[in-house]
Order: structure tokens, then C-alpha cells, then sequence
């Protein structure tokens, strides 16, 4: 449904909510003006309740296809994104077959999500060893920034980078200006680390120490400075390494951080054992580690929290029958996201103007979308309603993710999402509809 203005009390503005009414024209904010004023059209009306926040642009997203798409797909990502509020996704270059490391799968991918889509897609590429060549024309054809391992990924097709490798393709992508962004956990380390059959999840976090995470953020730290080259680093999970990060901020390197919802949300010593559904790479952490990750957040140390939806198949999630050394490593809660963020800062006294900074502003801006993540005139009419007047009891079933395995499973969260609305098109949660989501290309 195509719309011309949204109202409602409590609207975010310029970092704080007021009233106010957005008039939208051609799928973008024309005006924003008093909640009094008259407004034509198809008006949506939120409750007194609801706050109405940017689209999350969630920059971390596995979806799958093509190769896999047995373990998600652009119809159950696009779908699950939406109903959590998230408009934009940019999908990750692994997980896929054939991987987003050369033009020809780019193409494939594309082809893939045509028509597809109920939100907006970008996709990054990928640096693997030997595709070098391949990095500026990726690049050139609209890929957002190029993603590498520093231990292996656990798919064959996309191996990871040794620090000659890495070194090399750094230097390439700073040539023209692109972006790196890399998965921080140490090969040598996680080889010499003790890694058991163990049912245990405390043995699980043992198999990926902090250690592993820190000197790979070296790694990652050490290259910008050599080549120059913009670095991000993915899914921080251990707070051990932000004494590093703080300290290549203040020297001036060009890094960026993420953190996910499930480190931000749950802690290792309430995980129960054989549970795979909780299990991902970097591990989550004990609560005295979570609590500093908060802190970093709101310290500006790290900048963005996203999803790392990582889903898979029941039989790959259970492989081992409780082993977590077998289990497919990756959670999936593309759809919860939001509202999981927004409460646990909700129970420690952060406003949602905060949340709404780290999942859609700052991540829109990383990845140069201008036009995302944020209310303001000209801007896209991406937004999302947050109404903390409904509750949300998740159940895994009947999430729209395509295998119903989520670590969320049996939550209540007080708020959801009630209606996302992409380029000006209401996507009403109760009667999903496909069509409105375009492909986007690197400004």
C-alpha cells in the first residue's frame, strides 16, 4: 500500500522524539511537519504508544542463495526482515553457491533476488585467496565492500586469507578507496585451542578464546595502518580486544566496529548445553563481558549492532546430536533483532534514540547509503513502528525465517514491530506482500 503520510506522537527527528507528520511524495520524505497538520491521501496513524524510528539497515545478513537456499532465501529473509522493521539489507558474499568473489557470481546473485524482494538488498563482495583481480571490478559494478576470514569460514568455497594474502588484497582495495571488512578470529590460535566432541557450551567458549579475537583485530589493525585501507570489523564478541580498538581510534585509523544482538542479549552461563541454536563464531561470552560491550557502545568504540543471521537446516544445526564442535555455527534472528536490542537497553536505561542510531544511521553510513536510515527531507521513506504497548511472545515456528530454529525462541519482548514501511510502501505485518524490495548498487 502506497502512502502519503505517517503521524504519530513520538517520532524520531533529529536524535529526539517529537510529534510530527512525514509527508511523503515519490517514496521519500518531502516535509516533515506538525502532528496537527492536515494531510492528504493514504494517512497512517500510529498509536500514542508506538514510536516511529528509521528503518534498521541491517548490514550483516546471510541469506543463502543461490546454492543454499535450503537454509534461508531472499523470499523468507526479505519477509522476516520486514516484519522486524529491518528496510535494507546487505547480503553477505558466503553461504551461497557459486560466493560473491567474482562478477559472475554477482550476476548469479542478482539474478537470484530478482523480484524476490519485499525490502531493499545490497550485496558485498568477497576476498578469498587469488581473487585479487577480481576486487575492482566487484567493486565497479556496485558491491558494497569486500568481506575475508582470517580462520576458515566452514564452507570450502570460501576459504580464508593467510597475512600475505590478506596484506595484498588490503592494498588493492585501498587503491580505490573500497572498504574491508573481516571476520577476527586468529587461525593459530583457534588450532592450538582445546576443541573436545563436548556437549558443553562452556567448552564450546573455550574452542574460541578471546584470544583469538584480539590477535586478529591486530592483524586487522596492523593492515590499515601498513596499507591505509578502510578496515571493519565484524561481530565483536569479546571485550578484550576494545583497549586495542579504542587505541587505533585515537591514532587515527580508518576502523569500524559491529557488535550482534545475541552478545548484547544473552550470556554463556545461561546457555544450556547441546544447544545449537545458540552456538556462533565468535562465541557469545559471560554477562561481565556483554556489559562491557554495552558500554562500548555508548562510548563510540564500536558502532553498529546487526544481525550476523546466520540460519541453516535443522539437520546442520543438529549435526552431532548435541556436539557443538559439529553443530553449523550462526544464529538466526533477523526478525527479532530490534526488538531484543531494544529491550535489554530499555532495562538499562537506553533510550531507543541510541538503538536506532547503531542499527540504521551509523549503519547506513558505513556502507554510504545517505539516504537510509534516518528521518529527514529527502531521505527514503524507510521507517518502522515500534509499539511498546504490544507484547511479543517469540515462538520459533512461526517466525518467517525459513528453518524455525532461533536462540530468541519462547522470549517475550515488550514492544514489537507493527509495520514497516520501504520507500513509502506500508508493509502491513499481519498480510505480507512481495514486490516493493528494489537491488541496490554502491553510491
Amino acid at each position: 500500500m502506497r502512502i502519503d503520510a505517517v503521524q504519530g506522537r513520538q517520532v524520531l527527528v533529529d536524535g529526539e522524539f517529537r510529534p510530527a507528520t512525514l509527508v511523503v511524495h515519490h517514496g521519500r520524505i518531502a516535509s516533515i511537519e506538525p502532528l496537527d497538520q492536515d494531510a492528504e491521501g493514504v494517512v497512517v496513524r500510529v498509536p500514542d504508544s508506538a514510536y516511529v524510528v528509521p528503518g534498521v539497515v541491517d548490514t550483516h545478513v546471510h541469506v543463502n542463495e543461490p546454492g543454499r537456499t535450503e537454509w534461508e532465501g531472499f523470499v523468507s529473509a526479505t519477509e522476516a526482515a520486514a516484519l522486524g522493521g529491518a528496510t535494507t539489507l546487505v547480503d553477505m558474499p558466503l553461504n551461497s553457491v557459486p560466493p560473491t568473489t567474482t562478477i559472475a557470481g554477482l550476476r548469479a546473485k542478482q539474478a537470484a533476488a530478482e523480484g524476490e524482494l519485499m525490502v531493499d538488498v545490497g550485496f558485498w563482495g568477497g576476498a578469498v585467496p587469488g581473487n585479487v583481480p577480481d576486487l575492482a571490478p566487484l567493486w565497479e559494478a556496485g558491491v558494497f565492500g569486500f568481506k575475508c576470514f582470517l580462520a576458515p569460514s566452514g564452507v570450502d568455497e570460501f576459504p580464508p586469507l593467510d597475512p600475505t594474502q590478506f596484506t595484498a588484497a588490503l592494498r588493492e582495495i585501498a587503491s580505490f578507496d573500497g572498504l574491508m571488512i573481516v571476520h577476527a578470529e586468529d587461525a593459530a590460535v583457534l588450532e592450538s585451542a582445546p576443541s573436545p566432541p563436548s556437549r558443553a557450551y562452556a567448552d564450546f567458549v573455550v574452542s574460541r578464546p578471546d584470544r583469538a579475537e584480539v590477535a586478529a583485530i591486530q592483524q586487522v589493525l596492523d593492515g590499515a595502518r601498513e596499507t591505509g585501507a578502510r578496515v571493519h570489523v565484524l561481530h565483536l564478541s569479546s571485550a578484550r580486544a576494545l583497549g586495542i580498538i579504542a587505541d587505533a581510534r585515537a591514532e587515527g585509523l580508518p576502523v569500524t566496529v559491529e557488535t550482534c544482538p545475541h552478545y548484547l542479549c544473552f550470556a554463556a552461563e545461561t546457555i544450556p548445553d547441546a544447544a545449537p541454536q545458540f552456538k556462533c563464531c565468535p562465541p557469545i561470552r559471560d554477562a561481565a563481558n556483554r556489559e562491557e560491550l554495552w558500554q562500548a557502545l555508548r562510548a563510540g568504540i564500536i558502532d553498529t549492532i546487526v544481525s550476523d543471521h546466520s540460519p541453516a537446516t535443522a539437520e546442520e544445526k543438529q549435526r552431532g546430536g548435541g556436539d557443538l564442535q559439529q553443530a553449523w555455527g550462526g544464529v538466526s534472528g533477523l526478525q527479532v533483532g530490534f526488538s531484543a536490542v531494544a529491550q535489554e537497553a530499555r532495562r538499562r536505561g537506553i533510550p531507543l534514540s541510541d538503538v536506532s542510531r547503531w542499527m540504521s544511521r551509523n549503519t547506513a553510513d558505513l556502507v554510504g547509503l545517505a539516504r537510509k536510515g534516518r528521518i529527514e527531507v529527502g531521505a527514503d521513506a524507510d521507517l518502522a513502528v515500534y509499539d511498546t504497548g504490544v507484547d511479543f511472545r517469540i515462538e520459533a515456528t512461526r517466525l518467517a525465517h525459513r528453518n524455525p530454529i532461533s536462540a530468541y525462541d519462547g522470549l517475550r519482548h515488550g514492544g514489537r514491530i507493527t509495520r514497516s514501511v520501504v520507500r513509502g510502501n506500508a508493509i502491513d505485518v499481519e498480510r505480507p506482500d512481495h514486490g516493493w524490495g528494489r537491488q541496490l548498487l554502491r553510491p
